[in-house]
C-alpha cells in the first residue's frame, strides 16, 4: 500500500527550507538587503556624477564667457581699424599736398623720373 503522509507534512517540508538551506524569509530578506545596498550605491554614484556635471558645466560656461569677451574685444578693435586707417590716409594726403604746393616743379620732375624708371623696369 501507498503511504500517504500526514496532513500538513508535505507543506511543512516545502516551506521549511529552500534548496540552498535557507528559509524563504531569509532569502527574501537577503534579496531586499542586496537591493537596498544597490540602490544606495546607485544614489551615491548619481550624486557624484551630478556634482561632476555641475563642475564641468561651470567650467564650460566660464570658457564660453571668456571666448565671448575676447570676441567682443576683437570686434571693437576691428571696428576701430578702418577709422584709424582713414585718419592715416588723410594725414598722408594732406602732407603730400602740402609738399607739392611748396615745391611744384620738384614734384613734377620726381613724378617723371619715377614714371621713367617704372617703364624701364617693366620692359625687362
Amino acid at each position: 500500500m501507498d503511504r500517504i503522509p500526514a496532513f500538513g507534512a508535505t507543506e511543512a517540508a516545502n516551506t521549511s527550507t529552500s534548496p540552498l538551506g535557507k528559509s524563504p524569509n531569509s532569502v527574501g530578506a537577503s534579496v531586499q538587503s542586496a537591493a537596498s545596498a544597490a540602490h544606495k550605491v546607485t544614489d551615491r554614484i548619481a550624486d557624484s556624477a551630478a556634482a561632476q556635471v555641475d563642475r564641468l558645466s561651470g567650467t564650460a560656461h566660464r570658457a564660453v564667457n571668456s571666448a565671448a569677451d575676447a570676441a567682443t574685444s576683437a570686434a571693437e578693435w576691428a571696428s576701430a581699424v578702418p577709422q584709424q586707417v582713414q585718419q592715416v590716409q588723410t594725414r598722408l594726403t594732406e602732407s603730400a599736398s602740402a609738399s607739392i604746393r611748396a615745391r611744384p616743379l620738384q614734384a613734377v620732375a620726381g613724378a617723371l623720373a619715377i614714371g621713367y624708371l617704372r617703364g624701364r623696369i617693366a620692359r625687362w
